[in-house]
């Protein structure tokens, strides 16, 4: 149902990939990918493959910083009472729990609140700051949300709480009346990556705090590290570019996530059948590990997460855990019963080719759809049908319409929503991801002004998904040492994503197998010249004629660290088709 991609190949100076490869001591395959992402001396090739803690920005070129550092100081110095404000996802949960160290290493025990999605819903509630004043709280401390919360925050002021701003979203034209606001993408703020997901700006706090108390070096590089493992998880959860100093967090959280001594995180690793020690991707934390963090926010409430990676409890932790574990299968089940609504209903309306070009904007509502999993919903959505979507339920208490919104390259969806914003009664979030809140009867309106905007904004050309190749390469040239290489690159992400390589006029020479519990998957064997190379494809058993033997195609794959057949005694790593297409098709368009 999926439309049919556009292949786009670079142009590589095969001259200029060999010396590189020779300069860097790389093999060709990797070499290639370097050069085609903009990597051309091997000084730009060493930050990249080796990126170290001082990497890292200044925090104090974040605007607020040092207001922020200077509140938060007077209060632990006071022993003023501390709420962090969090949010129920993956970022927010992190941001929480790493704040909450902190300060704790400076001798304060805040007090944490994160939001239930289905009573509270998305952003600062006045109603709790409101609680919090009454509680005697001096200062709040939002993480990954309140940069929209112009109302709670001027209410928190008239009750004479202060509220110290940290977030990522963007924000509206009138900021709120904060003590300090930490925010890369607000006006005036010169830091360079406004990419930071909110636990990476929740981190840069921490980093300015550990500065101003003077800490020694080594002391600051053990606790940096041992934040940046769930500084690490939130960036990939959250699907924020993994290049520059995104890069350098994850790529070191993801080393420290294997040594962890978290009992929280232990748990959750084993839950998650993560074997003890083992070296974890940020696909494995993307589709294991965060899902289930997640799991919490989406079906149940998400402050027993933040106790799990609080607790020394190795039981509690365990218990907790495994918990998530049943509500991420709650939340697997129910998310995949939408999905096939969603699919049938596009089927019977636009037949199996899927949505035409007059449906460049997708909406999808029904009143029984759980909200706890709309978001992934709708990132299912898009991938069937390379449109943005947005998926909405009920709020039973309300009436209201509710749900989350995802997006494809080139569709700026906060943007989108903010051009029709007066059909929302509330909305919020960034380019990719967005959540909403509507009156149900202005749903139809949302879906015809919706599409109305994309397709102004949209080409055929852009609802067409796209095969960015990134380097050709022969099978000759695909061995463990070359393949460990590209495996280097990683991780992988939204702005470093899994090298895409073309081989050119492979030929199948067998039938290909059926594998899976419906026999969807695909094993083929590829033959060019004298080598072959075994691929998987998975859900490829509806294109399992242009496998048929004696069939000459190009071939889109990717290469996988596989430690399955590592420990079998084969290959430690795998390839796994992306797309295919005759071997005598134009090179691109």
């Amino acid at each position: 149902m999926a439309p049919l991609a556009r292949w786009t190949i670079p142009e590589i100076n095969e001259q200029e990939a060999e010396s590189l490869a020779s300069l860097c001591g790389l093999q060709l395959p990797a070499a290639r990918v370097l050069l085609a992402r903009g990597y051309h001396s091997a000084q730009d090739v060493e930050h990249f493959l080796r990126p170290k803690l001082n990497n890292l920005l200044d925090p104090f070129a974040m605007k607020g910083m040092r207001q922020a550092v200077e509140r938060i100081r007077m209060a632990v110095d006071k022993r003023e009472k501390i709420l962090l404000y969090g949010d129920y996802d993956v970022d927010g949960v992190s941001s929480v729990v790493i704040l909450r160290k902190m300060l704790a290493l400076m001798g304060c025990e805040a007090d944490f609140h994160v939001p239930d999605r289905l009573k509270d819903g998305y952003g600062m509630q006045t109603s709790v700051v409101e609680q919090a004043a009454r509680d005697g709280v001096d200062l709040i401390i939002s993480v990954d949300t309140g940069i929209r919360a112009l109302e709670a925050v001027k209410a928190a002021r008239r009750l004479g709480v202060d509220v110290v701003i940290t977030d990522h979203h963007m924000p509206e034209d009138e900021l709120p009346p904060a003590a300090a606001i930490l925010n890369p993408n607000q006006p005036g703020c010169g830091y360079p990556n406004k990419n930071l997901c909110g636990a990476g700006v929740t981190f840069k706090l921490i980093q300015a705090l550990m500065d101003r108390a003077e800490w020694p070096p080594d002391r600051i590089v053990r606790y940096s590290d041992s934040f940046l493992v769930m500084v690490a998880i939130a960036t990939v959860a959250d699907v924020v570019p993994l290049t520059g100093e995104n890069r350098v967090i994850v790529k070191r959280g993801l080393d420290g996530l294997a040594r962890t001594r978290n009992p929280g995180l232990r748990a959750l690793l084993e839950v998650s059948g993560v074997e003890p020690g083992a070296a974890l991707s940020a696909t494995d934390v993307g589709f294991r590990v965060s899902p289930r963090i997640n799991a919490a926010g989406r079906m149940d409430n998400a402050r027993d997460v933040v106790e799990m990676f609080l607790t020394g409890d190795e039981q509690r932790a365990r218990a907790i855990a495994e918990r998530l574990d049943l509500l991420n299968c709650e939340r697997q089940k129910t998310g995949e019963a939408i999905v096939k609504a969603i699919a049938e209903s596009m089927m019977d309306e636009c037949g199996a080719d899927g949505p035409g070009p007059e449906r460049a904007g997708l909406v999808f509502y029904s009143p029984g759809w759980h909200r706890g999993v709309v978001g992934i919903v709708a990132n299912r959505v898009v991938e069937l049908f390379h449109r943005p979507a947005i998926v909405l339920g009920r709020d039973e208490n309300t009436g209201m319409a509710q749900g989350s919104g995802r997006s494809i390259a080139g569709f700026h969806l906060l943007e989108a929503l903010e051009a029709i914003g007066d059909v929302f009664t509330r909305f919020g979030g960034h380019r990719q991801a967005v959540g909403v809140t509507l009156q149900e009867g202005r749903v139809d309106e949302l879906r015809r002004r919706f599409n109305d905007y994309a397709l102004n904004v949209l080409s055929e050309e852009d609802l067409a998904p796209e095969r960015a190749i990134d380097a050709e390469c022969r099978i000759e040239e695909l061995s463990d040492g070359s393949v460990d290489e590209v495996l280097q690159l990683a991780p992988f992400g939204l702005g470093n994503r899994a090298p895409l390589f073309l081989l050119r006029n492979v030929e199948v020479r067998q039938p290909a197998d059926l594998f899976g519990r419906e026999k969807e998957h695909v094993r083929v064997r590829l033959h060019q010249g004298e080598r072959a190379l075994v691929a998987k494809g998975w859900r490829f058993a509806g294109r399992l004629e242009e496998l048929r033997p004696g069939a000459r195609i190009d071939v889109a794959l990717t290469l996988e660290a596989d430690a399955f057949s590592a420990k079998r005694g084969y290959a430690p790593w795998g390839a796994t088709l992306r797309d295919i297409r005759p071997a005598d098709s134009t090179a691109a368009v």
